[in-house]
């Protein structure tokens, strides 16, 4: 499982109702469900992941994030989760938004595109990095907004969002350290937990 997901589970309270954005195969919620006994849901658009996350015996809906979240109502989930998709929704204010109204509490994470070896790369090779982090080309890739921790605290701060608690992953061993004194530099993953 991914490092910023097991980062998560600290901030979700045992029975919570908990709404999962870009669930993917599941794989998250049924963890939350057998360690913390929530009530989940996912929000899924890729119909295999749908599939593998319904075969989990998990509540998915199938539906696109861009196209908003109307069908939920105001503060009905304790705590709305969206894991390394905010970059890849076309609207992620408007999205943050959504979340905040229908979850009493949410966590966001995203890769920091403000990371220095995504600095060194562009600025030594004029082009877009690819990695193990980041396996994408420019042309191929899910991200559409490059975000880093600097524009995801200042559009927070712009939108009256409070950031109730934030953690950072540096990628590699003892790497953390430095990402949580220097985040928007040393951060391969940011991981905030935000309310209104």
């Amino acid at each position: 499982m991914r490092q910023d997901l097991t980062h998560i589970l600290r901030w979700i309270q045992p029975r919570a109702r908990v709404l999962d954005l870009g669930c993917g195969n599941g794989e998250f919620l049924a963890l939350l469900r057998k360690e913390r006994h929530v009530q989940g849901t996912g929000i899924e658009i890729d119909e295999a992941s749908i599939t593998e996350a319904i075969g989990r015996g998990l509540n998915i809906i199938e539906q696109d994030l861009d196209a908003g979240l109307s069908n939920f109502p105001d503060q009905s989930f304790d705590v709305v989760v969206m894991a390394h998709a905010l970059q890849a929704v076309h609207f992620p204010d408007q999205v943050l938004e959504e979340m905040l109204r229908i979850g009493r509490e949410c966590v966001v994470t995203f890769p920091n595109f403000g990371h220095w070896r995504c600095r060194l790369h562009l600025s030594t090779r004029g082009r877009m990095p690819v990695s193990r982090f980041m396996p994408y080309n420019w042309y191929d890739t899910p991200n559409i907004h490059f975000c880093t921790v600097r524009d995801f605290e200042t559009l927070c701060r712009h939108r009256g969002i409070r950031i109730l608690g934030r953690d950072m992953i540096g990628g590699e061993q003892g790497a953390s350290r430095f990402a949580r004194s220097w985040p928007n530099l040393f951060a391969t993953t940011a991981i905030y937990h935000i309310s209104r």
